[in-house]
């Protein structure tokens, strides 16, 4: 069975894992633990809570790579006892009718997006949406698994807001959605750039995001080691992969030739010809090639990339 980014996985013992990657090492299947299953409900983790939990009570779900030079959470194949999958789900919240309000705000997006001409099969719904443990407050969180699609999603988004059919985020969802991601940068740093990237609105007062997942097994094939972390000032030389999972830029740079995101808050950060400053591990392959990695954790601490105002001079280290 293939098990793809996005996708969630279920153990005996009720602990759920978002998949982060489509490639296995020694039959393990390489994710983050986000729920536990308990006796008084769904429980919801951070890195690191899930890190102390599984410590103390679930360490052989710590495993480390060593084609990614980090210990992960990893899940043996048979210790998997229901596959959560983001397109199947989708396909049974379209099918069914209740009352809960953000399945019913799902369904009234979908057919938005459906009656404006995006052909919707190739789309998934992911987080809590996909294991039904969504209430008020809630997020919608689709992925797409074809790029056409992805960027139709991203123009329709744009129009669709123009028209009043959906809502920009407010100042309340901007400011939730920055106190999710924890991430590494000030609350302006954080909206400028997302504001630029239609790949949030809302529908109703309910968030909603999009997400685009293009595996590149190829990349899992490579094996890289851990230099030490290192900022660095350059610019964009190529945007094309973006919004990819993971997001990847290749970087007009002498020597580091590539900058690659596995958190969602640096998926079409920057565009081509964008001078930037990045914050992450320095990585070097088998065969020397350098990468900059941002997002050694969920929540990318103190780890970045940021695009930098046209009088920043830019210099490299």
């Amino acid at each position: 069975m293939s098990y793809l980014p996005k996708d969630f996985i279920e153990t005996a013992e009720g602990l759920i894992f978002a998949v982060v990657t489509e490639d296995m090492e020694d039959q393990r299947i390489l994710c983050t633990l986000r729920y536990q299953r308990t006796v008084d409900g769904i429980k919801k983790y951070t890195t690191r809570q899930a890190n102390q939990l599984l410590s103390r009570h679930y360490p052989y779900y710590l495993y480390y790579s060593l084609k990614r030079d980090v210990k992960l959470h990893a899940v043996s194949h048979d210790a998997v006892v229901y596959h959560h999958q983001p397109k199947r789900r989708l396909q049974e919240l379209r099918n069914q009718r209740s009352d809960d309000p953000i399945e019913n705000k799902l369904r009234h997006l979908l057919t938005l997006f459906e009656n404006n001409g995006l052909d919707s099969h190739q789309i998934g719904v992911t987080g809590s949406l996909l294991i039904g443990v969504q209430k008020i407050g809630s997020d919608i969180d689709l992925v797409f698994y074809r790029v056409s699609e992805f960027q139709q999603a991203r123009a329709l988004i744009k129009e669709l807001i123009a028209r009043q059919l959906l809502e920009p985020l407010d100042e309340s969802l901007w400011l939730d959605a920055y106190q999710r991601r924890n991430c590494s940068l000030s609350y302006q740093e954080y909206l400028w750039h997302e504001q630029r990237k239609f790949n949030k609105a809302a529908i109703e007062q309910t968030k909603f995001d999009i997400s685009l997942l293009t595996p590149n097994r190829w990349q899992d094939l490579v094996r890289y080691r851990k230099q030490g972390r290192i900022n660095l000032k350059t610019t964009i030389h190529s945007d094309c992969h973006g919004f990819d999972y993971p997001a990847r830029y290749s970087l007009n740079h002498p020597s580091v030739t590539e900058v690659v995101s596995y958190t969602a808050t640096y998926a079409g950060q920057a565009v081509i010809g964008e001078d930037v400053e990045i914050q992450g591990q320095l990585e070097v392959s088998i065969a020397g090639h350098l990468r900059i990695v941002v997002g050694s954790d969920r929540e990318a601490t103190h780890e970045y990339i940021k695009a930098l105002p046209k009088t920043d001079p830019i210099h490299t280290k």
